[in-house]
């Protein structure tokens, strides 16, 4: 009886929830640039107040870049850790928003009503989920559940420089049983969804160096080696055009099959492959050939050019062979691969292909990061997907994501302690995008599956 008056106090004070968000969607805690220095700060400070408010030891602690939201709350029992982070992304380009983006509105779209404004979904939004399931926990209980920690980053979009350093030296208090995290989405809409994998991600960059300036194309176009060329060589030869697969000798090392239960819920989530790939604009799938969409999205790698360029790009032409030119490359990590290793290869691949009078250089300060597996076999992960699935009325499923969320991979690294993440964004929130938004029903329905969780932890 006590979760369902939570559930009504949630449901009643909605509207003030909303009112609280908007507070805060209208802080412009922009990491990346420096000018919002002082806004990321104002952010961090108006989180530790609600915190405060709610009965939380709380502060916005500071680290050379922007501060950490440190909360503390409850002595015994399960200990929780709560991660969110305030910071956003720029808003560039302007003119594409249809609203000043840090003038948060709710408005009625075809698919529903929709909290429109930078950071609604990603991650603001997601974060107040939680603290105001924590609210209505204590309006009706006088006290929090259990023993929880909230710990809020004000720097997760522009790299998280001090995160590392801050958990290392806060390790003692920030260490709990099991840490929550709400930075993700559901695999489709209205289908509750906890994330059981996410990839790792290995970034590199590299020059090929020919002659040692630029050349009259005219005077050397056939002797000459063009670095363009030759870059082109060598990516064309990054992957097998038949089979989609990368062709890096060892490039698979740690890769690991999906396990056929988890796959048969993946092939069961609602996931709908020619839509998802419509929306986009393509009409087939052109990864590796043998594993389905959802497949080649969560549980296989990946070797993605992301940048390519050299020589004139200016107005009309320039009759020149190029001095250099560049490449931008990204891989997406599974299982048990080795980011560090995965780098040797990947250089030794480039190094094995070069022409006589070519030469490489490599950007050496790009970050590497393992995949995550979560370990879906502890119990508190049974007991959120059954409390998810009572609030969605549809059974929740364990799912993989694409992209990467180097936290939870920290928490384990560092404090060595698993993760949880639970996200109500959708795919069409544009996040990074102009025109961000957050769903109300998963605003709503996203505090109500919070207090759900809590009730079925504590």
């Amino acid at each position: 009886m006590s979760l369902e008056a939570v559930l009504a106090r949630i449901d009643q004070t909605l509207p003030d929830a909303l009112d609280r968000l908007f507070d805060l969607l209208r802080i412009k805690s922009i990491s990346t640039d420096p000018a919002f220095k002082g806004d990321c700060a104002k952010a961090a400070e108006w989180l530790a107040a609600e915190l405060a408010a709610l009965g939380f030891d709380a502060a916005a602690r500071a680290t050379p870049g922007h501060p950490m939201v440190v909360g503390h709350a409850g002595d015994s029992g399960r200990h929780l850790l709560f991660y969110g982070h305030y910071d956003v992304q720029p808003v560039d380009p302007l003119n594409l928003w249809h609203r000043d983006p840090f003038d948060p509105a709710i408005e009625d779209t075809p698919n529903g009503r929709v909290i429109r404004g930078r950071g609604s979904s990603d991650d603001k939004g997601q974060l107040m989920t939680f603290i105001e399931a924590c609210r209505a926990w204590k309006a009706v209980h006088g006290t929090l559940p259990g023993r929880l920690t909230i710990f809020l980053e004000g720097e997760e979009e522009s790299g998280s420089p001090s995160l590392i350093p801050f958990m290392q030296a806060n390790a003692a208090e920030l260490t709990a049983d099991l840490a929550l995290i709400c930075d993700t989405s559901m695999v489709s809409p209205g289908i509750p969804s906890i994330a059981s994998q996410l990839r790792g991600m290995l970034k590199d960059e590299f020059t090929i160096h020919g002659p040692r300036i630029d050349l009259h194309s005219g005077h050397y176009g056939g002797p000459g080696l063009n670095p363009l060329r030759e870059m082109a060589r060598i990516v064309a030869s990054f992957h097998d055009h038949e089979t989609g697969r990368v062709a890096v000798e060892g490039f698979y090392e740690g890769v690991q099959e999906v396990p056929a239960e988890l796959l048969t819920q993946w092939e069961n989530c609602g996931f709908d492959e020619k839509e998802y790939l419509g929306s986009v604009g393509y009409t087939v799938p052109h990864g590796e050939k043998g594993y389905s969409t959802l497949v080649q999205q969560w549980a296989r790698p990946t070797l993605e050019i992301n940048g390519m360029w050299g020589g004139y790009q200016g107005a009309g032409s320039k009759t020149v062979i190029p001095a250099e030119a560049h490449c931008k490359l990204t891989c997406r990590l599974v299982g048990d691969m080795d980011p560090d290793k995965l780098r040797e290869r990947v250089r030794a691949h480039v190094a094995a292909r070069l022409s006589p009078d070519a030469r490489v250089t490599w950007y050496n300060d790009l970050e590497g990061s393992p995949a995550a597996v979560m370990n879906t076999a502890r119990p508190e992960f049974e007991a959120a997907r059954r409390a998810l699935s009572d609030e969605w009325n549809r059974e929740a499923v364990f799912v993989g994501m694409g992209g990467s969320i180097p936290i939870a991979g920290f928490f384990k690294e560092v404090l060595g302690m698993d993760a949880m993440l639970v996200g109500f964004a959708n795919d069409d929130d544009a996040i990074h995008s102009p025109n961000e938004k957050y769903d109300v029903k998963s605003f709503h329905k996203g505090i109500r599956s919070w207090a759900r969780i809590l009730a079925a932890l504590d």
